[in-house]
């Protein structure tokens, strides 16, 4: 099949108008952001605000401005949320509430209690299992199946094997399990199969929806907004109380694959470029922290330390993967995301999935589905050993993608626990 590059007239209409329809929509999802700390996030519970007082004593204050003014509220993001004295931060809840938080001394204070750990706070482990007693929740991203399409993570190039993101993480996370378990460690699936965890579906989000429109607003748009409550927000928050209240792990692995705009998913146009990328928690904005919620999930992130391990895990995991694949770092040139750690693959973004999970996360970005390399070897479908394609001889795709995750987490695990006995 002869593969163009490029946009004509209509794909390029095409693509203008599917932006603007995104574009209405983002906004009206974050329409609840429009008053000043008196309104949450769609879906999103009120905060209780009563775990503050653990935290404490937690932080030195050069600690504290430093993971705030670095890595969680870049810019001043944070300014009208909070206000540094010398013995302690007060950190405004809500409109007209504030919350005394002192500092710790300048040798260090407590640590907030937490479910996961430090690999560096487990034992030794042999040579061949570094994973040995290590909690591993790996989340297949997005949904497969029947929901694939209406995620628009699915494109197909005439009768040729359809690309859904969901069915191809499914895939992969299968194989990373099998990895881990070898390595010793602990494995779930948030999902094993295509179906979402969520119990909500498009049309019992539909009332909720309603609210965030005009009254008047056409039932196109209702369904599209009720559809990007349940697969983009239930269904994360679902998964979020899995990992929190029920498998409690050390890590969580978020599988994903990227893409580029493809227009018309049934007349999509494969693109030259095909990248890597990783992200962690961070980098809130200052509109994004006028959401209640919003703000208490950073400073649980925060007082959390989370990122102190998932920094360099993620970047160990990354760097495996990248030599794996041998795919190039994607760059950021938006502020919302910000350049972390020591390799140019990792970033910190604030995402749903990165803030609700109270662990430390590995969230994935590898290859552009819609790139016409991606797109071959999606074509091969599953084979054992090696093939010649994309100018060499190569695995699978999920299993290059998943030996490269299996090889980074082992390396983490193997290095850590062993330099910190």
């Amino acid at each position: 099949m002869a593969l163009k590059f490029g946009l004509g007239r209509r794909l390029l209409a095409e693509v203008k108008r599917r932006a603007q329809r995104w574009l209405g929509l983002v906004l009206v999802l974050f329409a609840a952001l429009a008053e000043a700390g008196g309104k949450t996030t769609p879906l999103a519970p009120v905060p209780d605000w009563g775990w503050l007082e653990a935290c404490k004593g937690t932080f030195t204050r050069a600690e504290f401005q430093r993971a705030l003014d670095c890595f969680y509220a870049p810019e001043g993001a944070a300014s009208a949320w909070v206000e540094l004295g010398d013995t302690a931060a007060r950190i405004r809840t809500k409109e007209d509430v504030w919350v005394e938080v002192p500092f710790a001394g300048e040798n260090g204070g407590k640590e907030n209690a937490r479910y996961w750990r430090r690999a560096s706070e487990m034992p030794p482990a042999s040579g061949g299992k570094p994973l040995a007693g290590v909690r591993v929740a790996i989340d297949p991203g997005h949904l497969g199946g029947e929901w694939a399409r209406m995620e628009e993570r699915f494109f197909q190039i005439g009768k040729t094997r359809p690309v859904a993101e969901g069915d191809l993480t499914l895939a992969v996370a299968r194989k990373v399990k099998t990895a881990l378990e070898k390595y010793g460690a602990s494995v779930v699936l948030l999902r094993k199969s295509a179906r979402p965890l969520t119990k909500e579906r498009p049309a019992s989000l539909r009332a909720a929806a309603a609210q965030e429109l005009q009254p008047a607003a056409p039932n196109d748009k209702l369904d599209r907004l009720s559809e990007l409550y349940f697969y983009r927000i239930s269904e994360i928050r679902a998964r979020a109380a899995r990992v929190n209240e029920k498998l409690r792990p050390d890590v969580v692995l978020c599988l994903h694959f990227n893409a580029e705009e493809w227009s018309d998913p049934e007349k999509p146009v494969l693109v030259p470029r095909n990248h890597l990328h990783a992200l962690v928690n961070g980098c809130y904005g200052a509109k994004e922290l006028e959401s209640e919620d919003v703000r208490a999930d950073m400073w649980a992130q925060l007082f959390g330390r989370v990122a102190e391990e998932a920094v360099p895990l993620s970047e160990t995991v990354v760097e495996a993967l990248a030599k794996t694949t041998g795919l190039p770092p994607f760059t950021y040139f938006s502020k919302n995301a910000l350049r972390v750690g020591d390799t140019p693959y990792l970033y910190a973004r604030n995402l749903l999935a990165t803030r609700l999970y109270r662990a430390p996360v590995v969230f994935l970005e590898p290859y552009v589905m819609n790139s016409a390399p991606v797109w071959e070897r999606v074509q091969l479908g599953e084979y054992t050993g090696l093939k010649f394609v994309d100018g060499a001889q190569r695995p699978c795709l999920t299993s290059e993608y998943a030996l490269g995750v299996a090889e980074g987490l082992a390396n983490y695990y193997r290095s850590a626990r062993t330099s910190s006995k």
